[in-house]
């Protein structure tokens, strides 16, 4: 991923308008975080812990997007819909994204279940022990990090086609 500046970040919200772009609370800690290892990133808003955001690269530039966690848990232990991490060593939860522009406005939302922390980086790079003889955990990986760039990437344009 590319490296961000809170000038990047703050310009790049696509589904917010420019007073709720201003009130986004910002990680302090941009500058040390290893983009090389983020195939998106993504914060929660301390003040108001139903925000998220996330920030990933789409056709070069920055793009990013204000989501809300549901209010209600879900009934069971869901799997995230972007890294698919079956071992679940984190929580799962529903967010809900307004489209950008004018679909944005008149209310249209997409929603799908994520890592509650925005953990899924982490999650596809683990090396998993081997599931027979023979697998190949690396290559394993990598296949999950191209999924989880696909599954980001497939998000983005649907909420930016509005």
């Amino acid at each position: 991923m590319i490296a961000l500046t809170e000038s990047t970040v703050r310009s790049s919200f696509v589904n917010v308008s420019l007073r709720e772009r201003k009130a986004i609370v910002l990680p302090a800690d941009l500058a040390e975080r290893d983009w090389d290892r983020l195939d998106y990133f993504g914060w929660r808003d301390p003040k108001s812990p139903l925000l998220g955001f996330i920030v990933a690269e789409i056709d070069g530039n920055a793009v990013g997007l204000q989501l809300r966690q549901a209010e209600q848990p879900t009934r069971s232990r869901p799997q995230c819909s972007w890294c698919s991490d079956v071992t679940l060593p984190n929580d799962v939860v529903f967010f809900s994204a307004r489209r950008a522009g004018g679909a944005g406005k008149a209310g249209n939302t997409v929603g799908t279940l994520l890592c509650s922390r925005f953990e899924c980086s982490a999650n596809v790079r683990r090396l998993d022990p081997p599931a027979y003889l023979g697998h190949d955990a690396e290559a394993a990986r990598d296949r999950r990090i191209e999924s989880l760039r696909t599954h980001v990437d497939g998000f983005f344009r649907d909420l930016m086609a509005g």
